[in-house]
């Protein structure tokens, strides 16, 4: 029988990777906690540095004081 693959969204990723760069609890702790392989934490993490330039990247649009 074949387990169906699972999807995590945006928000359960971020919350895992922002423990995991705490680094308050090892890998394989937090593996057991989310029922996830250590290498995947590892490989969220990595693309969270890796983009993270990209959140201050985007040109805002500000309003000037006259409106």
């Amino acid at each position: 029988m074949r387990r169906t693959r699972r999807k995590f969204g945006a928000e359960f990723k971020t919350k895992v990777v922002l423990e995991a760069l705490k680094e308050r609890s090892t890998l394989a702790e937090m593996a057991k906690k989310y029922e996830l392989h250590p290498n995947q934490i590892s490989l969220w993490k990595q693309e969270f540095i890796e983009k993270s330039s990209l959140v201050f990247a985007t040109k805002r649009v500000e309003k000037n004081q006259y409106g």
